[in-house]
């Protein structure tokens, strides 16, 4: 995979798309920078930048992602190896559904992704170093660039969707004690069913992951 860094960009999300719009990039290709001035949220809220925290897009074609990954499961299964990848160094991060990375009850990341055409957009934003007030921060000290190192390396081996919902249905407990967004309301999971391709049922509604 082609890596670029950047000492400073707006959004490493909105870079990536018009550089792939504009048929200058090549996947498999990441993005990564030190800081951040505009980052993108998800529901199209900004994601505030500190300087030493992992700010990272990158683009793969769907083809050569596992065979049995639904666009529908995309987020979850992005948020999930990275979430492997932390804690196999010892961190206690955990996935809020969809795609929100949380440690105890505090928000400290999360996964948006995009499809244009035959590319997979996927852009991850972590607080590492330092966060906003209202957010935490991870329990681990470990350098973005290895973050990106280890995360591309098991994103290599295209570990099946079906292995990595078998441990997100056990952690997905977990987000029961929480809401999220859907559109402006805010809803609880405490009642939420979780299918098996990563979206959940509310209420009779069917309600996917992909951001």
């Amino acid at each position: 995979m082609v890596i670029r860094y950047f000492r400073e960009i707006d959004s490493t999300h909105k870079y990536l798309i018009q550089e792939i719009k504009n048929n200058n990039i090549k996947e498999p290709t990441l993005i990564l920078a030190d800081l951040q001035t505009a980052g993108v949220g998800s529901r199209g809220n900004s994601w505030e930048g500190k300087e030493g925290n992992l700010f990272c897009s990158f683009c793969v074609k769907e083809k050569h992602l596992p065979k049995d990954l639904q666009l529908t499961s995309i987020s979850i299964y992005f948020s999930y190896l990275l979430k492997e990848v932390l804690s196999s160094c010892g961190s206690k991060i955990w996935i809020k559904w969809p795609n929100d990375f949380y440690l105890k009850n505090k928000k400290i990341g999360g996964t948006i992704t995009t499809k244009i055409g035959e590319n997979i957009i996927g852009s991850i934003g972590l607080n590492i170093a330092q966060s906003p007030q209202e957010f935490g921060t991870l329990d681990i000290q470990i350098e973005p660039k290895k973050i990106v190192k280890d995360f591309l390396e098991i994103l290599g081996k295209k570990i099946s969707w079906k292995q990595v919902f078998s441990k997100y249905k056990i952690e997905f407990q977990k987000s029961r004690d929480f809401s999220f967004h859907l559109g402006d309301e805010k809803k609880s999971l405490k009642n939420a069913k979780l299918n098996n391709d990563g979206s959940i049922e509310l209420n009779k509604r069917r309600v996917y992951s992909l951001r």
